[in-house]
């Protein structure tokens, strides 16, 4: 008898049956989901290294937010993962395309990227808070499905916090990096790889 309890076929069911399902596809659409992100930023800047200055910030936040709480990496938290990563962009679009308009005016990079940051703060910070305030009630979910409510909440709002406290400081300076070294490998009479899309 205990032989045939102990078998090892166990049959998974909810949401076990749900995470077990999705845990094998999860990297590979966590990776999708940056992929399109990347290629709209592409799309928007009409650059391809311009991309690689504002994704970072609010994936970092919300991996940080999650490991600090102590909750576990599942399909909640890869869920905000993939909103965070947007809403990042939201912001730093907010600073780079200021700072883009400001250099083709005439100002020079660091100038232009100081300058958007200044400007954009009131409204990175205004909807920022808006989306934290009202993620605020997940984070503090009590009963059925408070675990996966707390699991998303809390990395929604660690990566928010990050892209928005870190972001207006960092978006800038990564901005100024990428548009300092394409701007060098221009003056050096190489051929940028930084094609119009």
């Amino acid at each position: 008898m205990f032989g045939e309890f102990c078998r090892g076929d166990y049959v998974w069911s909810a949401l076990s049956y749900q995470e077990k399902a999705a845990g094998t596809q999860a990297p590979m659409l966590l990776g999708l989901a940056l992929l399109v992100v990347f290629l709209l930023l592409v799309a928007l800047y009409e650059s391809w290294a311009i991309p690689f200055s504002v994704m970072p910030i609010g994936a970092v936040g919300a991996t940080a937010a999650v490991w600090l709480a102590g909750l576990s990496n599942d399909v909640y938290f890869k869920v905000g993962l993939i909103t965070m990563i947007g809403l990042a962009a939201k912001n730093a679009i907010l600073i780079v395309e200021f700072a883009k308009e400001l250099h083709a005016l005439g100002a020079r990079v660091p100038e232009a990227a100081m300058q958007a940051a200044r400007l954009r703060f009131r409204p990175i910070v205004m909807t920022s808070l808006a989306f934290i305030l009202g993620v605020i009630p997940l984070v503090i979910a009590r009963g059925a499905g408070a675990a996966s409510q707390s699991a998303l909440g809390t990395g929604v709002i660690g990566g928010m916090l990050a892209a928005s406290t870190l972001g207006v400081v960092f978006n800038p300076i990564f901005f100024t990096w990428v548009m300092s070294y394409i701007a060098a490998r221009k003056s050096a009479g190489e051929t940028p790889s930084e094609p119009s899309v």
